[in-house]
């Protein structure tokens, strides 16, 4: 269980901040990139959220920010051990089964592309991009990091499915208020 009764503690103020093991690292470390990077994402698709209409589209996004949280706390435990146990909260397969079932299951009503998308839209679709990239930042951060340090190789497979995750949510939301905005290449050559 979570407690913060003080925010601020001090012990960050040269620079190194706590692992779960209570080893120090630099706030430089690619881990704590890696970390950085999957909070601005949670926080991007936070603010997606605010733009849905949809219900079940809003119970994904908060499902998937939990997920985050259990992400940033897998990849801030260092060790090879990758196992979820009473001191060690891991991404699972479970997990990444759910988004590819929810994937699947929004991609059913969406016509086939035949054109890439520009990132934008109406309804949180263009913020659904948005959250999509820094998910794809993450995922690069994390791949870097995990050529210093062991990474649960299923945090980086849950990245890279919730860009496509999010991808996909963006074309359902986007279908809903007017389609997507098509790529035309060459368009504005003179």
């Amino acid at each position: 269980m979570v407690r913060l009764n003080k925010i601020y503690t001090r012990t960050g103020d040269a620079g190194d901040t706590g692992l779960v093991d209570g080893s120090r690292v630099s706030k430089a470390d690619p881990r704590l990139k890696a970390i950085g990077d999957v909070d601005e994402a949670n926080s991007a698709i936070g603010l997606a959220a605010l733009k849905l209409r949809d219900e079940a589209h809003g119970a994904m996004l908060k499902r998937i920010q939990n997920d985050l949280f259990d992400l940033g706390a897998d990849l801030a435990t260092p060790g090879e051990d990758f196992a979820p146990s009473e001191t060690s909260l891991r991404i699972v397969q479970a997990q990444i089964d759910r988004i590819e079932r929810e994937i699947d299951r929004l991609n059913e009503a969406l016509e086939p592309l035949k054109s890439f998308i520009l990132p934008g839209g109406a309804g949180g679709a263009a913020e659904l991009h948005l959250a999509r990239t820094i998910v794809r930042r993450a995922e690069r951060t994390a791949v870097e990091a995990s050529a210093e340090a062991s990474l649960n190789p299923l945090a980086l497979v849950y990245l890279n499915r919730l860009s496509d995750h999010l991808f996909v949510l963006a074309r359902a939301v986007a279908a809903s208020a007017g389609g997507d905005i098509l790529w035309e290449p060459g368009a504005t050559r003179v």
